[in-house]
């Protein structure tokens, strides 16, 4: 007790001694992640003009899209659409929150009622908008499911941003004008007009093996050219890929494991500990039944034409009688054995009218569906009793009474149609009867009573049984695959990498300029771990790592890092020598001429002098030139017989001579230009506006640091 009465004395002490430890642990730890105290949260997806990002709300957005994506895009695909999404509204609310723009709460309700207007739940009996209905509707979510009132308030935010963005995109249309002085010189462009002459020296007179560029020469340019040549990190690797891939031993197991289903054999039942006699597929009573007990495709119990057959195989097939096979034959990715089981003889084409009957549980069933499976039936059959001596009435009871909407405004009339286009029982029934049979069919939507009205080219169909073997790599060569692939990684380890290479046979394919946030590698496709691998902080230039790819292996080795800023002068060669080429040879030419007339210039370069007429600023081509804007610019810079300096241009270093200057015509009047001009401006806000405020906003994109890749 002594000891707990010192320790309550000295409460407040411990509690300091306590306080300060824990202090100097955190500063310890902060101190050991240097990147604590500077970097942003990881929880800070990208900060746009100020606003955050949270890696939580971000994640929940992408995990929204792709539920809505389903299979129709990656993870990463999805990720970029919905980071477009939001560095746009990000941007956007800027705009907005600087102008003083909002969404209030009469102008919620008229977006609402433009949206909705022909959304029948929001309906009087008049057929018009009831704003009570979307009242109810609201208060209805609110109260009974917290998810979906969730959902509403998004899309009430989604209608909000895109109104905003519209007056947005309004206000800078109606601040867009075009001057009675812009008018003029769109006028002026247009209409001035000058003749002239000109002797063109085409870089292409000086061959590119003697103009020499140097990796300083690339280096300088890319330096003079920085926003052309800026760069995001990335990466060069290369792989090499081990693939399970079928052989010839497979493939001939494969069809050795087929053929030995065709004749009858004796098997041991281990629960009749007897031999049992086995029916092959030769002799089966039952082929489909046969089929879906040995094949890895489904017996398909339909007729049908030679074009319906595997092009590889369907001459062969289709001549044979009933109970002929052919096979094994190998269809894609297939190995198959085909039977022919029943010919006949049906039409290619069939023109029919039907009335659906739903009931309760059917797929055309709706709300509104009250009747039974068996009413169902008994209705269906009274029509059929009644259309089959008196068709007549079958347009009109169609209108009435089919659920199908779509024929039944048509009186049920389905137009022609070919095999394989309804469902089965209906196609069987459709394509197997006779022009002017009436009955009734059971499907998945309900009952139809269908009348065929016309059956075009009759012609033979057969109905084959088809034993099919997937063509797959045995697991003999899986296993050889992955001894394969694990050898070549240990011997990387021993050895140098292109050495194995050689030993082994095996081709590296290079995949050069990676960014952190790709996800297809060309080759093997959706690879997100092998990016992630790439640029993770501990991966060495020349480390190798396996990663497991659809159908094998492949043994990757991080080439080269290449980190944000201007492009390494071996990538920018591509671009850049061209251009730095193109300045050499001006400047060569430009030093061996001294003539000062187009005639001594052209004798000098042994060509000859061309003329161009009606040359205007708008479009500033030359005849037999190309587009030579600072030609034509220099001209008319020039009085009538004024002869230019030497001009570098797009295809060569020119000298001109203005022959004739033709002024533009004075106007009374300039504004049908200036409206010109005005349309002009106005017509770009839509494509370039947003373009334009993305460029100048300050985005910082920490989607990979805060781990959302």
């Amino acid at each position: 007790m002594a000891v707990l009465n010192k320790i309550r004395q000295r409460s407040l002490f411990l509690i300091l001694i306590i306080a300060l430890a824990l202090f100097s642990f955190v500063l310890a730890d902060l101190f050991r992640n240097g990147d604590a105290l500077t970097a942003k949260s990881q929880n800070i997806v990208a900060t746009i003009n100020g606003k955050d990002i949270t890696r939580d709300d971000f994640l929940q957005k992408v995990e929204i899209a792709q539920k809505q994506s389903g299979q129709n895009a990656t993870s990463t695909q999805v990720m970029n659409r919905v980071w477009d999404q939001e560095v746009r509204q990000a941007i956007m609310e800027t705009q907005f929150e600087k102008l003083g723009i909002t969404v209030e709460k009469d102008q919620m309700r008229d977006l609402l009622k433009t949206a909705l207007a022909s959304s029948p739940e929001f309906m009087n009996e008049a057929g018009l908008f009831d704003e009570n209905k979307l009242n109810e509707y609201i208060i209805n979510l609110k109260e009974t499911s917290p998810a979906a009132y969730a959902s509403w308030i998004d899309y009430e935010k989604s209608l909000a941003a895109n109104a905003l963005q519209q007056n947005y995109y309004n206000m800078v249309k109606a601040g867009l004008t075009g001057t009675l002085a812009e008018g003029t010189l769109e006028y002026n462009l247009e209409s001035n007009k000058v003749d002239l002459e000109y002797v063109q020296i085409p870089y292409t007179s000086i061959a590119d093996s003697t103009v020499k560029v140097s990796n300083a020469d690339v280096k300088k340019y890319v330096s003079e050219n920085k926003k052309q040549y800026k760069v995001d990190a990335s990466r060069d690797i290369r792989y090499v890929e081990f693939n399970e891939t079928v052989t010839v031993e497979d493939e001939a197991a494969i069809k050795k494991s087929l053929t030995t289903l065709l004749n009858d054999r004796e098997e041991y039942n281990k629960a009749l500990n007897a031999n049992e006699e086995i029916v092959g597929f030769r002799n089966t009573k039952d082929a489909g039944a046969f089929v879906n007990s040995n094949s890895d495709l489904k017996f398909d119990d339909r007729f049908v034409f030679k074009s319906n057959l595997p092009s590889v195989a369907a001459d062969s097939i289709f001549n044979l009688n009933v109970g002929g096979m052919y096979g094994p034959y190998k269809d894609n990715d297939y190995f198959k054995i085909s039977k022919v089981i029943a010919v006949t003889t049906q039409p290619d084409s069939v023109k029919a009218r039907h009335i659906l009957i739903p009931f309760i549980g059917s797929r055309s069933a709706t709300e509104g569906t009250t009747m039974t499976k068996d009413a169902a039936k008994h209705v269906a059959d009274s029509l059929v009793t009644l259309f089959r001596s008196n068709k007549s009435k079958f347009a009109e009871a169609a209108k009435d009474l089919s659920a199908d909407t779509g024929s039944a405004a048509n009186g049920g009339d389905l137009g022609y149609f070919t095999a394989g286009q309804m469902v089965p029982e209906f196609n069987d029934f459709t394509f197997q009867g006779k022009t002017g049979d009436v009955g009734v069919v059971e499907t998945i939507f309900g009952y139809h009573v269908i009348d065929i009205q016309e059956q075009k080219n009759a012609q033979r169909a057969i109905k084959v049984a088809t034993l099919a073997r997937k063509a797959e790599p045995s697991e003999e060569t899986i296993s050889k695959v992955f001894r394969d692939a694990s050898n070549f990684e240990i011997n990387i380890h021993k050895k140098d990498f292109d050495e194995v290479l050689k030993e082994s046979n095996q081709t590296a394919r290079p995949v050069n300029g990676i960014k952190i946030l790709d996800e297809n590698i060309p080759g093997i496709g959706n690879q997100r771990p092998v990016v992630r691998w790439a640029f993770e902080d501990g991966t060495k230039v020349g480390d190798v790592k396996r990663f497991n790819v659809s159908g094998g292996y492949a043994i990757v080795q991080l080439v080269a890092k290449h980190e944000a800023g201007l492009m390494a002068v071996e990538e920018a060669k591509a671009t850049a020598i061209p251009a730095i080429r193109k300045a050499k040879k001006a400047k060569i030419i430009r030093d061996r001429v001294s003539a000062t007339t187009l005639e001594d210039l052209a004798k000098a370069e042994n060509t000859s002098v061309k003329s161009a007429s009606a040359v205007n600023m708008k479009n500033p081509t030359l005849s037999g030139a190309g587009r030579e804007p600072m030609v034509i610019g220099t001209a008319f810079a020039l009085k009538a017989g004024e002869t230019s300096k030497l001009v570098e241009g797009n295809n060569g270093v020119y000298m001109v001579k203005v022959t004739k200057v033709v002024p533009a015509p004075t106007l009374d009047n300039y504004q049908a230009f200036a409206n010109r001009v005005e349309s002009q401006k106005v017509n770009v806000v839509n494509s370039k506006l947003y373009n334009a405020l993305k460029e100048a906003a300050e985005i910082e994109d920490n989607r990979a640091r805060s781990q959302v890749q």
